[in-house]
């Protein structure tokens, strides 16, 4: 949700008061997916060690379980390569969104003549690119 998200903008006309510009797009829907999906994949994984371990012969004996299982586990697969694939999307058009160049060509201070802008910081997203290698 960067449309959340504020950030300065001098005024260099006024140079005590700065305007306030907010960032532009919502990508959390795919975020909350991926998220979603992973505390899913733990419960249901847990609940399968829960009857692996302890309920053994009920698992042994019944054969609709163990395919039960099986297609479960096959669904939990292609949403997880989904919601990754969800969330790189999501990630590359986060990055798209908060590059500096961006920002700055959104400034209309920047846009006039003999004015140079420049980037106090570049985002870092090593973290989040590891996110969608998981």
């Amino acid at each position: 949700r960067l449309y959340q998200i504020p950030f300065g903008m001098p005024n260099c006309e006024d140079e005590s008061e700065a305007r306030t510009l907010y960032l532009v797009g919502d990508f959390s829907a795919p975020a909350e997916f991926f998220v979603t999906l992973g505390v899913f994949s733990f419960l249901y994984s847990m609940a399968a060690l829960v009857l692996y371990l302890r309920f053994h012969s009920l698992y042994t004996e019944n054969t609709k379980l163990p395919f039960t299982d099986f297609c479960v586990t096959v669904c939990f697969a292609f949403f997880w390569l989904v919601a990754a694939a969800a969330w790189g999307k999501g990630l590359s058009d986060v990055k798209a969104a908060t590059r500096p160049s961006t920002l700055i060509s959104a400034m209309g201070v920047c846009q006039g003549d003999g004015v140079v802008c420049s980037a106090g910081t570049t985002p870092a997203m090593g973290l989040a690119n590891i996110s969608v290698v998981r």
